[in-house]
């Protein structure tokens, strides 16, 4: 593994090379403040009578020349970045769904122009925080026409291993952005470019192989003496199945002299076609037209590129009688400079759109620097065309509040518990940090505190009118800008549906309705339905989950927010021991499990006690530092900047009082 690199700040090198493909590429431009390229207008596309649909994609960056440099006539209209292998925030995909494509079209009905899809591959940040950003579009007073499609196509890692995340996404991706960007510029409507998205995505099968794991520029330099992760193969392993962010793959393989290509392109043929391998038999590919796909992860040279494609193309013949009808090598979707390849086989169907096939689709025409299509004379006769406004001027001006009706009984008893709450979080931050640090990456309970102490500040300047629905949408968008990653993603969707859900609740601005226990209960349980259909998190997956079910369980039974408090603390409590099902621990693996909860459902927990004003030693089987006397506590917390919890009062009252 080289650590050595010509640009060492990943944040300068991001942008660098996401202005290069405005330089390369006059069709293109750059919003660097959100990292989003996208098309620019030209007067041949002003002048068309009908809007075509948008196709939006993106992820981290490192993936190059996916997902920026695929964008162009016949493909990507925009391409929304993020760091080095991390998913992009949900605000740089809204506003590329809002403000970066067209999607002038107002109608919603299934044939008429316009409209948007956004397709993403299948990890747990990208898929979170595209979801909120599509939720987002389709609640805009605009009501965008917008479809997500979450791609998976990897084998690698098989369905034992991978439980309920899923197959991840990798270069196969890169056929769903090309069919879908043909079917879309030919003018298909959203609902049949959907159809054929999801089509090619579940018709993909693709396996990697590295010889080693990649170094990303800025961080620490370790060597093979202090390799404590695994990061060094020896000289005659390959990993199999590697994923393009480093994951550990199925296997490795290791051959007494080196590397033989036939054996490892035999094992790697085995697993994408080998319909007994039930672990990862997803695709069955018996069709006469298979496309076949070869793709460099970054490192491996143009000559021995050939012979791999070599070596793939007579294995298919020979051993499975497979000529594929297309063949494509070359660099589609890299893992930086990753000394490895992937095998992608997509089995061609029928579309049953009444047009052109995939084959033909995959033929047609694209101009953009990332896939193998010339640039015009006319593009560049266009590129001194107007650009798209800049980001002082999106188009999504705020709506203007309004006065919803559900009012809460005591907007600063509300606004007391709430601060008391948050202020619980950033007190048990250390003990967050210490259960992420033993079982994850140690950011759990910085994120979370950022969360807290983002929303205190907002209330210390902006205190609760009230309104129920008003306050909430007003804390939503401190919780979206302060905290990020996955635990960010899955709050800023679980809070944009409390805000609809309380919107529902009541009937419209006349007569005001108090924000009862059944009120809070009852849109509380929707936003976790919302919730389930971006994540696959259930109570026993060890994640926040465990915490938030439980409180909104036995808020539902008893009205009591007490119990429902001491009923997520317990929840949490019960994550210890729990093997982790989704996020990057299904990959990575780790200790301590049985020792410590879950950081996300301890520090939501955590949370709700404070917001229920339940003092730390009533809950005694919970895993924080034993408090002092109820004198020296309060002592201690107005030292810390930490409010005395509200007066007690009976706890129907109390949670009316919210």
């Amino acid at each position: 593994m080289s650590t050595k690199h010509f640009l060492n700040d990943p944040t300068h090198l991001v942008n660098s090379a996401l202005r290069s493909i405005t330089l390369t590429n006059p069709l293109v431009a750059l919003d660097p403040e959100h990292k989003i390229i996208y098309r620019r207008p030209t007067q041949n596309s002003s002048s068309q009578p009908n809007k075509k649909v948008s196709i939006i994609s993106g992820g981290g960056s490192g993936h190059e020349p996916s997902f920026a440099a695929m964008v162009g006539p016949g493909l990507l209209d925009a391409a929304v970045s993020g760091t080095i292998f991390a998913s992009p925030s949900a605000e740089q995909v809204r506003v590329a769904i809002m403000s970066r494509v067209d999607h002038a079209s107002s109608s919603k009905e299934k044939d008429s122009g316009g409209g948007v899809l956004v397709t993403v591959m299948n990890y747990t940040g990208d898929v979170l925080n595209f979801g909120v950003a599509v939720e987002k579009a389709r609640a805009a007073a605009t009501g965008i026409p917008v479809e997500m499609v979450i791609v998976g196509d990897d084998v690698g890692v098989g369905r034992t291993k991978s439980g309920k995340v899923g197959r991840r996404g990798i270069a196969g991706t890169v056929l769903v952005h090309k069919i879908t960007g043909a079917l879309a510029a030919q003018g298909y409507g959203l609902a049949d470019v959907t159809k054929v998205a999801r089509l090619v995505a579940d018709n993909l099968v693709s396996v990697g192989a590295s010889l080693g794991h990649v170094h990303v520029p800025g961080r620490s330099k370790i060597t093979q003496n202090d390799d404590t992760e695994g990061s060094f193969l020896g000289q005659d392993e390959v990993e199999i199945g590697m994923g393009i962010h480093n994951e550990p793959g199925s296997s490795i393989q290791s051959e007494e002299g080196g590397v033989k290509l036939p054996n490892l392109v035999k094992k790697m043929l085995s697993q994408l076609l080998d319909m007994s391998d039930k672990d990862r038999a997803f695709v069955t590919v018996n069709s006469n037209e298979v496309v076949l796909l070869v793709n460099n992860l970054g490192g491996v040279s143009p000559l021995e590129m050939g012979g791999i494609v070599t070596e793939v193309v007579d294995q298919l013949k020979e051993n499975w009688n497979i000529r594929p009808v297309r063949i494509l090598s070359g660099t589609y979707m890299t893992s930086l400079n990753g000394n490895g390849f992937s095998i992608t086989l997509l089995n061609v169907v029928n579309t049953d759109i009444g047009g052109p096939g995939m084959v033909d689709l995959l033929d047609f025409p694209a101009e953009c620097v990332g896939w193998a299509a010339p640039i015009s004379k006319l593009a560049w006769e266009e590129k001194n065309m107007a650009t798209r406004e800049d980001s002082s001027s999106l188009g999504d001006v705020e709506e203007t509040t309004r006065t919803s009706g559900l009012e809460f009984e005591d907007s600063k008893a509300a606004q007391e518990r709430l601060e008391y709450g948050l202020k619980r979080v950033v007190q048990v931050e250390p003990e967050v940090t210490r259960y992420d640090t033993v079982v994850g990456d140690g950011d759990c309970g910085i994120g979370l505190t950022r969360g807290a102490q983002a929303i205190l500040k907002h209330l210390s300047t902006t205190p609760l009118t009230g309104d129920v629905v008003s306050d909430v949408s007003r804390i939503v968008p401190v919780v979206e800008n302060n905290m990020d990653g996955t635990s960010g993603a899955l709050y800023a969707i679980f809070l944009n549906s409390l805000v609809a859900a309380l919107k529902s609740a009541v009937g419209g601005e006349e007569g005001k309705t108090q924000a009862s226990p059944k009120i809070w209960a009852q849109t509380l349980r929707k936003s976790c339905d919302s919730l389930s259909k971006y994540t696959p998190a259930r109570p026993g997956d060890r994640t926040l989950v465990d915490a938030l079910c439980p409180f909104v369980e036995t808020l539902e039974e008893t009205g009591d927010i007490e119990k429902a408090a001491l009923a997520a603390k317990a929840g949490a409590d019960k994550t210890k021991g729990m093997k982790a099902s989704l996020g990057r621990t299904v990959y990575v693996g780790g200790d301590g499990f049985e020792t410590v909860p879950d950081p996300g459902a301890w520090g939501l927990a955590s949370f709700f006690l404070g917001l229920a004003g339940v003092k730390i030693e009533e809950a005694s089987s919970a895993p924080l530092q034993q408090e002092k006397g109820d004198d020296d506590k309060m002592d201690d917390e107005t030292e810390e900047g930490f409010s005395t919890p509200p007066a007690e009062k009976e706890k129907d009252d109390d949670w009316e009082a919210i």
